[in-house]
């Protein structure tokens, strides 16, 4: 497996793909990254064409047990951010 593509060398690449200087390019990028986290945090949900859907979950309060001990103890209901990949990425990855 191949290490994970660096924010630097994203918006290098980003910058090449728009024909716009790295300031553009990670301007777009931290504002792309504001917008999905003010709005899934408010509890909404952002779709990004051709990568997927970014959502807030409610998880219900549940019965969770400790590993190093084995005791189970209740854990207090919370939210998760839930990613479901687009049928495009999907198929880009497949082949």
């Amino acid at each position: 497996m191949t290490k994970p593509m660096t924010k630097t060398q994203f918006v290098a690449t980003l910058a090449e793909e728009m024909g716009s200087d790295k300031k553009t390019a990670a301007a777009a990028l931290d504002a792309i990254a504001a917008v999905v986290a003010r709005e899934v945090a408010a509890g909404g949900a952002v779709t990004l064409p051709g990568i997927g859907k970014v959502f807030c979950r409610d998880r219900p309060e549940r019965e969770v047990r400790n590993p190093a001990t084995g005791e189970t103890m209740t854990k207090a209901a919370d939210r998760t951010v839930k990613v479901t990949i687009a049928k495009a990425l999907k198929d880009a990855v497949a082949g």
